[in-house]
């Protein structure tokens, strides 16, 4: 997929609960699934954005803010997530409603 200068965000999170989860549930392990995902399928220019301990209750994770403020100017052409839960609170329709590809 070609694409022009605007990032393509990655965004990680793991809760306090999923903390006992594992390697499979890890940051690390999710930034290898989205990574690859990203070259597979060729989206470029990737940032990674991660909340590492935060519930996906609260919307105050400063991952997830710093990547709304990059697609709220603009500079985000999609978002990658592993589990849409992630994002809680923001469902497809939000995205693309931010002019965002998901």
């Amino acid at each position: 997929m070609l694409q022009s200068n605007k990032i393509t965000a990655l965004y990680c999170r793991l809760s306090q609960e999923d903390m006992q989860a594992g390697e499979s549930g890890s940051i690390q392990h999710q930034k290898m699934i989205l990574q690859r995902y990203a070259d597979e399928h060729h989206f470029l220019n990737t940032k990674f954005f991660v909340d590492d301990g935060f519930s996906g209750v609260s919307f105050e994770r400063e991952g997830l803010q710093a990547m709304l403020q990059e697609v709220e100017a603009g500079r985000v052409a999609t978002v990658i997530t592993k589990d849409y839960c992630a994002i809680i609170g923001l469902n497809q329709k939000d995205l693309e409603n931010q002019g965002v590809l998901a």
